[in-house]
């Protein structure tokens, strides 16, 4: 898409902000959208140099600057000079006696890339970062490794992954529910996506040919190749789930400590074709989407039976299985541990280097502290911000990253915390499961009302812990892969084929793995791949963007708050400088 910036007279007005311009979107050589402004200053040059403000005729102030011909004109105009430069272009450009002149033309880099599409059809493209709350790029080992391990249609673009749902979008089949999925990580995904369907114009919409099922009728579900599976309400089905993934992690960690040159890369290769096998197992996909669909069921009726909204969560309250909570209430019982020996936090509090666990030793409560951390690692040393990526951190490769969380919790808990809060969250969820019991029993049909929702409420609180396990595999099996490959880089390094063992992280898995089959590499591809992160960093990922380079913002519904609330947002805005401009920037603005 191409946007026009256009308004009478010098551009010198849009610099010093005197005038708002009109804007008009084109798309594939059709004028779609047209913001006209309302134009009551305008700029002119004077005959003998310098200029003047002068009023705009009142028959001219709300007139559109320029026809749809010249619009269109203007377009053409603008295409061939980025086709002529091969990237996109902010143009500026002036009208004079009906002739178009261009005054500049210079490449836009602050424009975030478009996925690549092997056809030549409308594209939707959705943020994976965004979901996984880590919008920073990706190294290229660390993309490899995630579309490895991932099954969903997935693309690249400027150091991040995104996911392609136009014929999700399509088929009014999924559309509702990948509206409905991606809204509750992200209203403003399922908002932004909610516009482009809306549009009508983009993506063309498929035959409708399934009728749509009522979810939570059944613990029937679908899994994600298309099959459905009965899942019985058991909570032993979690426990063997948990017990067969750490089983076959342990069974990599033995398995890995004797390969070494292709033989790993064929081990790593085998193992992430185990680890999607297990993943989409039935049995695992159904705890999932058993739980996922209890809980939507809760909502919706309780809502309609009883007036409550979102009543899941409070039911969700301190479930088994839950590992990512089960990781923060531990650390707290690491604070607990630490809190009555003084010298050991006034070290703490000084630590600088990540071999402070071997000094504190030197420390009354030094051992115990030393042990409990080495405890904590060994289970939950392999997370860190940002995990899903390989190339990333870990807490184990730098555990000074712990000491702040740790201290944190020394001065705002008392001791037992961990303990106490799970416990708190679990009366708070067998409180309000008793009351949507006993309320819904004074209704009519009220006993079979309570007998359905107490169903529904102990698959909750059975499997819907487990929703954050399958995450947790991964990382594990991600950072056993990690000390493997850095072994690797060890032997590049003493090979003088790359200067530092990080230089690996620039490499894709099937690159490294060549360059580790024949020791060599032409360095000035890591030098560029550097180049290029640095560029990415600076970038600001979109959470949906088109194939036509369009960024979709999406933006909060607040129609029902009240009048007296209080939003709190953050505006980004993108200014530009020159005269009247076309920003051949494909929309992105």
């Amino acid at each position: 898409m191409l946007s026009i910036d256009a308004s009478f007279g010098l551009g010198e007005a849009l610099v010093s902000g005197l005038v708002n311009a009109d804007i008009y979107k084109v798309r594939n050589g059709k004028v779609i959208d047209k913001k006209i402004s309302t134009k009551k200053l305008a700029v002119y040059a004077l005959k003998d140099g310098g200029t003047k403000e002068q009023e705009t005729l009142p028959e001219r102030q709300n007139r559109q600057v320029l026809t749809d011909e010249q619009i269109l004109q203007l377009e053409h105009m603008g295409r061939k000079i980025e086709e002529y430069f091969g990237r996109p272009q902010d143009i500026e450009w002036c009208l004079a006696d009906d002739t178009f002149y261009i005054v500049q033309s210079r490449p836009i880099t602050t424009l975030y890339p478009t996925p690549e599409a092997n056809d030549h059809e409308n594209h939707v493209y959705v943020s994976v970062g965004h979901q996984q709350m880590m919008t920073d790029p990706m190294k290229p080992l660390g993309l490899s490794f995630f579309l490895l391990t991932t099954n969903a249609p997935m693309c690249k673009a400027g150091g991040r992954l995104f996911v392609d749902v136009t014929h999700m979008l399509a088929s009014p089949d999924s559309r509702k529910t990948v509206l409905d999925a991606l809204g509750q990580s992200d209203p403003l995904i399922k908002d932004a996506l909610m516009t482009i369907v809306e549009r009508g114009d983009f993506i063309k919409s498929l035959p409708n040919d399934k009728k749509e099922q009522s979810p939570g009728k059944s613990n029937k579900v679908m899994s994600s190749s298309g099959f459905q599976t009965q899942i019985e309400n058991d909570p032993t089905i979690v426990s063997d789930l948990i017990k067969r993934s750490q089983t076959s992690i342990d069974e990599l960690k033995h398995n890995i400590q004797t390969k070494s040159g292709s033989d790993l890369f064929d081990l790593i290769l085998e193992d992430i074709q185990q680890l999607k096998k297990s993943l989409s197992d039935p049995q695992n996909m159904g705890v999932i989407m058993a739980a996922i669909n209890a809980s939507s069921w809760i909502n919706e009726k309780m809502k309609e039976w009883l007036g409550e909204k979102n009543v899941a969560d409070t039911l969700s309250q301190s479930v088994p299985n839950n590992i990512t909570s089960e990781m923060g209430l531990a650390l707290l019982d690491v604070a607990d541990v630490i809190r009555p020996y003084p010298e050991v936090i006034d070290y703490l509090q000084h630590v600088k280097d990540d071999n402070f666990l071997d000094e504190l030793v030197k420390f009354d409560g030094g051992q115990e502290t030393q042990d409990v951390i080495y405890a904590y690692l060994n289970k939950y040393g392999m997370r860190c911000v940002g995990e899903i990526d390989i190339t990333k951190t870990r807490w184990s490769e730098k555990p000074t990253t712990l000491v702040p969380m740790i201290l944190s919790n020394i001065k705002n808990f008392e001791p037992n915390a961990g303990n106490r809060k799970f416990e708190q969250g679990r009366q708070e969820a067998l409180k309000k499961e008793q009351e949507l019991l006993d309320r819904l029993k004074q209704l009519p049909d009220g006993e079979q009302k309570a007998k359905e929702t107490k169903r529904m409420i102990d698959l909750i609180r059975n499997f819907i812990g487990y929703r954050e396990y399958p995450k947790y595999g991964i990382v594990n099996r991600y950072f056993v892969y990690k000390q493997a490959l850095l072994k690797e880089a060890e032997q590049l390094v003493q090979a003088n084929v790359i200067h530092e063992k990080e230089d690996i992280y620039y490499l894709p898995f099937e690159e490294l793995r060549e360059v580790v089959r024949t020791n060599k590499l032409d360095y000035q591809v890591i030098s560029k791949r550097k180049d290029e992160y640095k560029l990415y960093e600076k970038l600001t990922p979109p959470r949906v963007i088109t194939s036509d380079g369009e960024i979709i913002a999406g933006e909060y519904k607040r129609e029902n708050l009240p009048a007296e609330a209080i939003c709190m947002s953050t505006c980004f805005f993108r200014s530009y400088r020159g005269t009247s401009t076309c920003h051949l920037k494909h929309g992105r603005c």
